[in-house]
């Protein structure tokens, strides 16, 4: 007959066995354009990358925009590439015993701390946001090759090219250059016309969107900046339409 420490530590085995293990998946994105400096860069390390965290289905990621007080965290269908990226890999990082409420919480943790004006792309970036919030659900930051070249741009911001820090020019079907603007109203066009629109944690409902929205009308529209001033990329901003 087993002895009470046995059966305690059977019990507590079957515990541990019935806990269900969450994988946390990282998505990377090249933001260069393709082409041979871009391939040299991925292939020593220093491109400049965009990530999002993949738990149950959604991806999770950090962009920047206008709005006070307003998360810059959103989720978007896996795999979804943000405007002029490239998906480049996946990675594996690791798993969480969080149950989904607990889940929930940790990511409504991430959206308070990642504000949209506070987005800044060489000191709180998307990858920032992706190594937060992986160290959060298992233990361990991501990679730090995700912001190597943020790194070079804090260490030596004389060095980074000015491509990597403003958006690049876009070509349609017909080999016509659209501007950044016209990019990202395109892109939202597409996005609005899918059920995988993207949207940021703690969105608001249609009704208060489109109060919001029509409030907004007649007024020239700014560009989007980070918190240094710089003009964000389309493809660091978090879908606030």
């Amino acid at each position: 007959m087993p002895t009470r420490k046995q059966q305690k530590l059977a019990r507590s085995h079957r515990s541990t066995l019935s806990l269900q293990k969450t994988e946390v998946v990282i998505h990377v994105y090249d933001l260069l354009p393709p082409g041979r400096i871009s391939s040299t860069l991925w292939f020593l390390g220093t491109s400049l990358l965009h990530s999002g965290v993949v738990i149950n289905g959604k991806e999770y990621a950090y962009g920047g925009h206008d709005r006070a007080n307003v998360t810059g965290v959103y989720w978007t269908k896996p795999k979804m590439e943000p405007p002029g990226g490239t998906f480049k890999c996946e990675i594996l990082q690791g798993f969480t015993l969080a149950s989904q409420s607990e889940i929930d919480a940790i990511i409504h943790e991430a959206s308070e701390e990642f504000l949209g004006t506070s987005y800044n792309l060489l000191t709180k970036n998307c990858n920032h946001f992706t190594s937060y919030l992986c160290q959060k659900l298992t233990g361990r930051p991501g990679p730090s090759w995700l912001n190597r070249a943020a790194s070079i741009g804090v260490a030596l911001p004389c060095v980074v090219p000015r491509d990597w820090i403003e958006a690049p020019d876009f070509e349609t079907a017909d080999g016509e250059l659209l501007d950044e603007d016209d990019h990202a109203d395109e892109s939202s066009r597409m996005l609005r016309t899918s059920d995988e629109q993207p949207r940021w944690i703690g969105q608001p409902d249609s009704e208060d969107e489109g109060r919001s929205s029509s409030s907004r009308k007649g007024k020239g529209k700014a560009p989007a900046r980070d918190a240094a001033g710089r003009t964000l990329p389309a493809s660091e901003r978090a879908p606030t339409s």
